[in-house]
Formats: structure tokens, C-alpha cells, sequence
């Protein structure tokens, strides 16, 4: 025996075993529904052999011949190729994160001491123009004596018939206001000063912004520098949900996308979202795309740090499309069987595009209209391919067998229908 009759019997003896299988399973279930067979009835699960016709350039493997019956025991069904939006949900996880456009630092431009604390906890929360801290510089206190030299020069010779010495002197004002304003002192301590006369000790610090204090670092009596980082304060209205996305699914969420969100703090409570921005890199690590979804935190519940389950619904246009369970994936190839009528069912190749919930995209293989298979499509997608098998089988040399013994009443364990 040559390597091709060979491994061309081996193949039928492989399909022949997975319909035997199939058969086997569907009578069970039969004689649960329906009680044991009576010594009259057969134990064939077909009744009659299925019929196979010649493959052409347009399908791929032979065209099988169902009857009403027999589409009724293999439980057949069908749906009809149209027009239809690929909806598509993906599920993901992703993690709490403080909206950075609404993050605030305090960090003084001066130098000098923590005399008082106001706020002297990390989750306090603070509103905007709050009193957060009271801070000895020598440096301010110098410029607001040099504040008040100046105003008090200025209004002595105000009267003064000198050319250009009262304009003079009103600069030296202006320029030591200025000084004050570009080292964050508030305008109304500025008028204090001048108002009463006296340089403020100290010089207080306001908050930037209304939220929560997330970090502190400083402590009463601890010296500082100019541009130390102080408090961090955050306004947790709103929050970013930082979802991570397969670099697969990456091309499909955008901008605008709608997002909900499930926390196992709050179980039965979706929150509702929409993506704000993708990130434009791929983590190597991972392998995913970072999405950001944005989501308004009532009552701030949701806390930074959380993890939340995230579904997004993703719609497209209208396009050419059958049920999921209609496409055979072979490995090398997608087949979908089409109602021919007359019980014929031909497989088609076909090119699949955007695969959503429920259907999937048909690029190029079927028209509009066409009525295929969605359900028993593997086993007649074997018996498709038996008889093929068996076709090729026939013109080669030294074989007996013919295109007739696709006939499933001649495999083995396959009886057909008992004879009246």
C-alpha cells in the first residue's frame, strides 16, 4: 500500500469515527426524550444516506444533501446574510487615578520656617483660598521693610517742585509691591502692610484649590526652601479610570467610546464613563494600550488606587454580516454553508472583517440575502469534507473505491434506515 492510500483511508476512518461519535451522541438524547426503541425500530441515527455532489471551483469541499428530515435530526438551523452593526463589548480591568488637570502643589519661592500649621493631615479637605500654613522668611520681612521705606519716601516728597523726583519715588512703590507678587504674598497682605505701617511676621500660605489634601510633608518648625514641595492637594469631582486595552482591542476603542464600570466596593452599582484618551505607546511588558476613561465621582466614592471591571460597547457602521456560530474556522481558512435549496447545502470560503457580540463581518464570499447555516455546521462541514475525500479518492490508481461510498450507510457503525 502505497503512503497516499494510506493516509487517505486514515482519513476516512478519522471522519468516519467523528460522525459515528455525533451519531451516537444524538441517539442518546433521542431515547431520553422519547423512551427505549421497540424491537421494530432501528438504531440508525440518519435516516438515509447523505448525499454528495461534485466540488467546483466555488466551494470548498463537496456539497451535501440534507433531507427535511435528516436537517431536523441534526438539529440544522439558519440565518440569512445582511446588512447589520458589528456591536462588539470588551471587557477589561483598570485602576482609580486623580484627574492630573485637577492636581494642585503648594511649593513657596521663598525660603524660611514652618511657624504654624492649619492643616496639618494628609485627607483633609480644604477649599480654595483656605489659610494652610504660617511661614517666618527673612527674606519677606526685609522686602516689606523695603516696601514700606519706599512708600513712606513717597509720600514725603510728593510736594517736592523737584523735576522728576515725586515720579521716582512712586516707582520705588511699584517695584517693591511687585516683589512681594512675584513671591505669592496675597495683595491684601501687601495693603496690610501698608496700611498699618508694620511688616507682617510671618506670611501665610493659601490653598491653590478646593479638594482633598493627598499628601503633607512638612511639620511645624521645619525650615524650608524655595521651591519645596509642601502639600499636594487634589479635586477628586472627577477621576480618571486608567484602563488597560489588548493590543488587538486597541484599534477599536477611541476617543468618545462609553465605558461602564463595576467596583467590588459597590456591587449591583454600574458607574458610567467615557474614554478621554488613548495613550500613544505599547507597553512592552504587557503588551497592552492604555485607555483613559473619565468619570464623575458624586460623593467621592470612588478613591484613588481602586481596581474597577470595565466594559466597553463599541458600534460600527452597517456591514455585510452573518451570525458567529454560521462561521467555520479550519485554521487555514473561514467556510460558512449555504442554502442552495432543495436541501442542498454548499460551502463557501469566505473573507471575515470586525468580529462583534452575535455576528461577524463578511468582507468577501457572500451576497446579501443568502440564507446559511448556524448551527450542526461541523458536522456537515465533515461529512462536506468525507466526501471530497472519498472524490479524490476515486481517480487514484489501484483504489476500488468510488464516489459512492460517501454514502454514510457504509461507514462504519452507520446503519441506515430499516427496511418495511
Amino acid at each position: 500500500m502505497t503512503f497516499r492510500n494510506w493516509y487517505a483511508e486514515h482519513r476516512i476512518a478519522t471522519w468516519a469515527g467523528v460522525i459515528a461519535i455525533v451519531a451516537a451522541l444524538w441517539l442518546v438524547n433521542r431515547n431520553r426524550e422519547s423512551g427505549p426503541p421497540n424491537a421494530n425500530q432501528s438504531t440508525a441515527t440518519i435516516t438515509g444516506p447523505m448525499k454528495m455532489s461534485p466540488v467546483t471551483s466555488t466551494t470548498s469541499g463537496a456539497t451535501v444533501v440534507l433531507t427535511p428530515l435528516q436537517q431536523r435530526q441534526f438539529g440544522v438551523t439558519f440565518g440569512i446574510v445582511e446588512l447589520r452593526p458589528i456591536s462588539r463589548e470588551i471587557r477589561t480591568v483598570g485602576t482609580v487615578m486623580v484627574n492630573e488637570s485637577r492636581l494642585a502643589k503648594v511649593a513657596p519661592k521663598f525660603s524660611g520656617y514652618i511657624e504654624r500649621l492649619f492643616v496639618n493631615f494628609s485627607g483633609q479637605p480644604v477649599k480654595r483660598g483656605q489659610a494652610l500654613a504660617a511661614v517666618f522668611s527673612p527674606e519677606l520681612l526685609a522686602a516689606q521693610q523695603e516696601l514700606l521705606v519706599a512708600y513712606r519716601l513717597s509720600r514725603t516728597i510728593s510736594g517736592s517742585l523737584v523735576p522728576g523726583v515725586p515720579g521716582a519715588s512712586s516707582d520705588l512703590v511699584v517695584a517693591a509691591r511687585q516683589r512681594l507678587r512675584l513671591w505669592d504674598v496675597s495683595e491684601s497682605q501687601i495693603n496690610a502692610v501698608l496700611k498699618t505701617g508694620r511688616v507682617n511676621r510671618t506670611v501665610t500660605l493659601f490653598s491653590p484649590a478646593s479638594g482633598i489634601v493627598l499628601d503633607k510633608k512638612v511639620v511645624q518648625g521645619q525650615a524650608i526652601t524655595a521651591g519645596e514641595e509642601l502639600y499636594t492637594i487634589a479635586d477628586l469631582s472627577d477621576v480618571w479610570i486608567d484602563a488597560q486595552l489588548r493590543e488587538a482591542d486597541a484599534g477599536i476603542v477611541a476617543p468618545g467610546t462609553a465605558a461602564t464600570l463595576e467596583f467590588t466596593s459597590f456591587p449591583g452599582r454600574p458607574f458610567s464613563g467615557r474614554v478621554t484618551y488613548i495613550y500613544p505607546v505599547l507597553g512592552e511588558a504587557t503588551r497592552t494600550v492604555r485607555a483613559r476613561i473619565t468619570v464623575q465621582n458624586t460623593g467621592r466614592l470612588l478613591k484613588p488606587g481602586m481596581y474597577a471591571t470595565v466594559r466597553f460597547n463599541t458600534a460600527t457602521q452597517s456591514a455585510l454580516s452573518v451570525p458567529r456560530s454560521a462561521v467555520i474556522q479550519t485554521g487555514l481558512r473561514s467556510i460558512v454553508f449555504v442554502d442552495m435549496g432543495a436541501g442542498k447545502l454548499m460551502p463557501h470560503v469566505v473573507t471575515t472583517g470586525r468580529t462583534g457580540t452575535e455576528y461577524v463581518e463578511i468582507l468577501t464570499g457572500l451576497t446579501r440575502g443568502q440564507r446559511v447555516v448556524t448551527s450542526a455546521q461541523f458536522l456537515i462541514d465533515s461529512e462536506s469534507n468525507l466526501g471530497d475525500v472519498m472524490k479524490g479518492m476515486a481517480g487514484m490508481g489501484g483504489s476500488e473505491m468510488d464516489s459512492k461510498g460517501a454514502d454514510m450507510k457504509n461507514m462504519p457503525g452507520m446503519s441506515s434506515a430499516p427496511k418495511r
